[in-house]
C-alpha cells in the first residue's frame, strides 16, 4: 500500500518528534510550511510556551516580498527569527522540519537562521 504525500509527511512528523525535544537551554525551532506562506517559532516545550515566532504573514514582510512566498521569503524568515531568538538570549535550538524535506524552502530558512547566528 502506497501512503499520500500528507500520510508520508505525517509520519515523518511523528518520528521526528519523538527525539527532538525543546529544553529551556536549547529550545526547538518549529517550521510549518503551507502552500503561500511559511511559519517559524522557537518553542520551550517544558513549559509548552513560544519563545519567540516570524512568518510571511506579519504585515513588515508582506511589505518587502511583492514577489510571492518562495525560497527569498524563507530567508527572510530565517534571519528574523534567529534576530529575534538572539534579542531574548537563545544561541543554540534544536531543528524541527514538520515532516517536511530538507530542501527548497526549508533549507533556505534553516540556513539563513544559521548565518544569522543560530546553532543548530
Amino acid at each position: 500500500m502506497k501512503l499520500s504525500r500528507i500520510e508520508s509527511k505525517q509520519r515523518r512528523h511523528r518520528r521526528i518528534r519523538r527525539t527532538v525535544f525543546g529544553t529551556p537551554e536549547r529550545p526547538r525551532l518549529a517550521v510549518f510550511r503551507s502552500n503561500q506562506h511559511i511559519y517559524a517559532q522557537v518553542i520551550d516545550d517544558t513549559k509548552h510556551h513560544t519563545l519567540v515566532a516570524a512568518s510571511t504573514v506579519e504585515p513588515d514582510l508582506k511589505a518587502e516580498l511583492k514577489a510571492g512566498y518562495n525560497c527569498d521569503a524563507s530567508t527572510q524568515v530565517g534571519k528574523l527569527i534567529a534576530q529575534r531568538a538572539r534579542e531574548a538570549g537563545i544561541e543554540k535550538v534544536v531543528f524541527d522540519r514538520g515532516g517536511n524535506l530538507y530542501h527548497g524552502r526549508i533549507k533556505a530558512l534553516a540556513d539563513a537562521a544559521r548565518e544569522a547566528g543560530l546553532d543548530f
